[in-house]
Protein backbone atom coordinates (compact mmCIF):
# COMPACT_ATOMS: atom_id res chain seq x y z
CA UNK A 1 0.00 0.00 0.00
CA UNK A 2 1.54 3.44 -0.72
CA UNK A 3 1.14 5.86 1.52
CA UNK A 4 0.86 9.75 0.93
CA UNK A 5 3.08 12.50 2.70
CA UNK A 6 0.32 14.46 3.24
CA UNK A 7 -3.78 14.56 2.80
CA UNK A 8 -6.25 16.92 1.96
CA UNK A 9 -9.49 16.05 4.49
CA UNK A 10 -11.59 17.85 6.81
CA UNK A 11 -11.73 19.90 9.65
CA UNK A 12 -14.95 18.56 11.59
CA UNK A 13 -18.67 17.94 10.17
CA UNK A 14 -20.48 19.75 7.54
CA UNK A 15 -23.67 19.92 6.54
CA UNK A 16 -25.35 21.40 3.40
CA UNK A 17 -29.69 21.72 2.23
CA UNK A 18 -30.80 22.06 -1.01
CA UNK A 19 -34.25 21.71 -3.20
CA UNK A 20 -34.46 20.26 -6.78
CA UNK A 21 -37.93 19.82 -8.46
CA UNK A 22 -39.48 19.14 -4.90
CA UNK A 23 -36.99 16.78 -3.06
CA UNK A 24 -34.94 18.22 -0.57
CA UNK A 25 -31.31 16.86 -0.77
CA UNK A 26 -29.23 16.94 2.75
CA UNK A 27 -25.55 16.31 1.88
CA UNK A 28 -22.86 15.58 4.99
CA UNK A 29 -19.49 15.15 5.27
CA UNK A 30 -17.48 13.64 8.40
CA UNK A 31 -14.04 13.04 8.70
CA UNK A 32 -12.95 9.07 9.42
CA UNK A 33 -9.81 7.12 9.92
CA UNK A 34 -11.09 4.43 9.09
CA UNK A 35 -14.03 2.36 7.64
CA UNK A 36 -15.56 1.49 11.13
CA UNK A 37 -15.85 5.20 11.56
CA UNK A 38 -17.35 5.20 8.51
CA UNK A 39 -19.72 2.28 9.02
CA UNK A 40 -20.73 4.02 12.53
CA UNK A 41 -21.46 7.40 11.22
CA UNK A 42 -23.39 5.69 8.66
CA UNK A 43 -25.34 3.68 10.66
CA UNK A 44 -26.49 7.36 12.76
CA UNK A 45 -27.43 8.60 9.55
CA UNK A 46 -29.41 6.02 8.62
CA UNK A 47 -31.28 5.93 12.06
CA UNK A 48 -31.63 9.82 12.33
CA UNK A 49 -32.96 9.88 8.77
CA UNK A 50 -35.21 6.67 8.80
CA UNK A 51 -38.23 7.96 6.96
CA UNK A 52 -35.75 9.82 4.31
CA UNK A 53 -35.81 8.01 0.31
CA UNK A 54 -32.57 7.35 0.06
CA UNK A 55 -29.28 8.14 1.92
CA UNK A 56 -26.45 7.43 -1.07
CA UNK A 57 -22.66 7.70 0.14
CA UNK A 58 -19.19 7.09 -0.43
CA UNK A 59 -16.30 7.05 1.73
CA UNK A 60 -12.67 7.48 1.01
CA UNK A 61 -9.48 6.67 2.80
CA UNK A 62 -6.11 7.43 2.60
CA UNK A 63 -5.36 4.36 0.37
CA UNK A 64 -7.44 4.63 -3.19
CA UNK A 65 -8.37 0.70 -2.34
CA UNK A 66 -10.25 2.18 0.49
CA UNK A 67 -13.02 3.32 -1.61
CA UNK A 68 -16.67 2.27 -0.78
CA UNK A 69 -20.46 3.91 -2.47
CA UNK A 70 -23.77 3.20 -2.64
CA UNK A 71 -26.92 4.43 -4.78
CA UNK A 72 -29.03 3.24 -1.94
CA UNK A 73 -31.87 2.10 -4.72
CA UNK A 74 -31.36 5.38 -6.71
CA UNK A 75 -30.53 4.57 -10.52
CA UNK A 76 -27.19 2.73 -11.12
CA UNK A 77 -24.62 5.44 -11.16
CA UNK A 78 -26.64 8.15 -10.36
CA UNK A 79 -25.82 9.04 -6.68
CA UNK A 80 -22.82 6.90 -4.66
CA UNK A 81 -20.07 7.71 -7.61
CA UNK A 82 -21.29 10.75 -8.45
CA UNK A 83 -20.54 11.53 -4.95
CA UNK A 84 -16.92 9.56 -4.77
CA UNK A 85 -16.32 12.21 -7.68
CA UNK A 86 -16.57 15.45 -5.66
CA UNK A 87 -14.60 13.66 -3.22
CA UNK A 88 -11.76 13.28 -5.83
CA UNK A 89 -12.76 16.49 -7.01
CA UNK A 90 -11.69 18.05 -4.21
CA UNK A 91 -8.75 15.35 -3.58
CA UNK A 92 -9.95 14.47 -0.08
CA UNK A 93 -9.38 11.64 1.90
CA UNK A 94 -10.43 10.48 5.17
CA UNK A 95 -13.73 11.54 4.78
CA UNK A 96 -17.36 9.92 4.41
CA UNK A 97 -20.11 12.10 2.59
CA UNK A 98 -23.99 10.99 2.78
CA UNK A 99 -26.37 12.28 0.62
CA UNK A 100 -29.88 12.06 2.12
CA UNK A 101 -32.81 12.42 -0.70
CA UNK A 102 -36.41 13.32 0.52
CA UNK A 103 -38.41 12.36 -2.60
CA UNK A 104 -40.35 15.27 -3.53
CA UNK A 105 -42.69 13.88 -5.72
CA UNK A 106 -41.24 14.45 -9.32
CA UNK A 107 -38.47 12.41 -10.91
CA UNK A 108 -35.26 13.88 -12.12
CA UNK A 109 -34.19 11.69 -14.68
CA UNK A 110 -31.11 9.93 -14.41
CA UNK A 111 -28.83 13.18 -15.74
CA UNK A 112 -29.75 15.96 -13.26
CA UNK A 113 -30.51 13.03 -10.37
CA UNK A 114 -26.87 12.63 -10.65
CA UNK A 115 -25.51 16.15 -11.21
CA UNK A 116 -28.31 17.13 -7.91
CA UNK A 117 -26.35 14.13 -6.12
CA UNK A 118 -22.67 15.32 -7.18
CA UNK A 119 -23.77 19.12 -5.93
CA UNK A 120 -25.43 17.87 -3.09
CA UNK A 121 -21.77 16.41 -1.85
CA UNK A 122 -19.52 19.51 -3.23
CA UNK A 123 -22.21 22.31 -1.35
CA UNK A 124 -21.05 20.16 1.90
CA UNK A 125 -17.77 20.04 1.26
CA UNK A 126 -17.41 23.73 0.55
CA UNK A 127 -18.82 24.61 3.68
CA UNK A 128 -16.28 22.29 5.63
CA UNK A 129 -12.77 23.52 6.26
CA UNK A 130 -10.42 21.66 4.15
CA UNK A 131 -7.25 21.05 5.90
CA UNK A 132 -3.72 19.44 5.11
CA UNK A 133 -2.44 16.49 7.37
CA UNK A 134 0.87 15.08 7.15
CA UNK A 135 2.01 11.72 7.77
CA UNK A 136 4.40 10.61 11.03
CA UNK A 137 5.42 7.56 12.67
CA UNK A 138 4.82 7.26 16.38
CA UNK A 139 8.32 6.13 18.07
CA UNK A 140 9.45 5.12 21.80
CA UNK A 141 12.59 6.21 22.84
CA UNK A 142 14.26 4.49 25.57
CA UNK A 143 17.60 6.01 26.87
CA UNK A 144 19.89 6.55 29.77
CA UNK A 145 19.59 9.90 31.75
CA UNK A 146 23.12 11.19 30.31
CA UNK A 147 21.59 11.34 26.87
CA UNK A 148 18.50 13.50 27.73
CA UNK A 149 20.04 16.82 26.16
CA UNK A 150 20.86 14.54 22.68
CA UNK A 151 17.77 13.09 22.74
CA UNK A 152 15.63 16.35 22.70
CA UNK A 153 18.50 18.21 20.45
CA UNK A 154 17.55 15.80 17.52
CA UNK A 155 13.93 15.67 18.06
CA UNK A 156 13.59 19.41 18.29
CA UNK A 157 15.90 19.21 14.39
CA UNK A 158 14.11 16.89 12.92
CA UNK A 159 11.02 18.38 14.13
CA UNK A 160 9.40 15.66 16.30
CA UNK A 161 5.52 16.42 17.28
CA UNK A 162 3.48 15.55 20.29
CA UNK A 163 6.72 14.67 22.69
CA UNK A 164 5.42 12.87 26.11
CA UNK A 165 7.84 12.24 28.69
CA UNK A 166 6.90 8.31 30.18
CA UNK A 167 8.30 8.12 33.94
CA UNK A 168 9.78 5.10 34.33
CA UNK A 169 12.74 3.05 35.53
CA UNK A 170 14.93 4.60 32.45
CA UNK A 171 14.04 7.50 30.86
CA UNK A 172 11.44 7.12 27.42
CA UNK A 173 10.00 9.67 25.49
CA UNK A 174 7.15 8.92 22.93
CA UNK A 175 6.58 11.31 19.67
CA UNK A 176 5.59 11.79 16.18
CA UNK A 177 8.03 12.17 13.50
CA UNK A 178 7.82 12.47 9.81
CA UNK A 179 8.65 9.14 8.38
CA UNK A 180 11.37 10.87 6.00
CA UNK A 181 13.42 11.69 9.47
CA UNK A 182 12.97 8.40 11.32
CA UNK A 183 16.51 7.08 9.85
CA UNK A 184 18.39 10.25 10.21
CA UNK A 185 17.06 10.29 13.81
CA UNK A 186 17.90 6.74 14.89
CA UNK A 187 21.02 7.13 12.58
CA UNK A 188 22.17 10.05 14.76
CA UNK A 189 20.99 9.15 18.47
CA UNK A 190 22.58 5.72 17.73
CA UNK A 191 25.84 7.27 17.13
CA UNK A 192 25.93 9.58 19.76
CA UNK A 193 24.56 7.16 22.29
CA UNK A 194 27.30 4.44 20.92
CA UNK A 195 24.24 2.45 20.29
CA UNK A 196 23.08 2.85 24.04
CA UNK A 197 19.94 3.94 23.08
CA UNK A 198 16.77 1.61 21.86
CA UNK A 199 13.72 3.13 19.46
CA UNK A 200 10.99 1.19 18.74
CA UNK A 201 8.15 2.38 16.05
CA UNK A 202 4.94 1.71 17.56
CA UNK A 203 3.02 3.08 14.75
CA UNK A 204 2.96 4.27 11.14
CA UNK A 205 0.99 6.49 8.88
CA UNK A 206 -0.75 8.47 11.63
CA UNK A 207 -1.61 11.72 9.72
CA UNK A 208 -1.81 14.63 12.05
Amino acid sequence: MNYLSKINTIQQKAQAEFKEKGSLFVGQVFPIQNSEDAENILSEIRKKYYDATHNCYAYKLISDEDIKYSDDGEPNGTAGIRILNAINHYQLSNVIIISTRYFGGTKLGVGPLGKAYYNSAVSAIEIAEIIVKINYSEVLIEFNYDMTSHVHHFLNQFGAKNIKNLFDEIPKIQCHIKPENLQKLIDELTLVSKGRINITILNENIYL
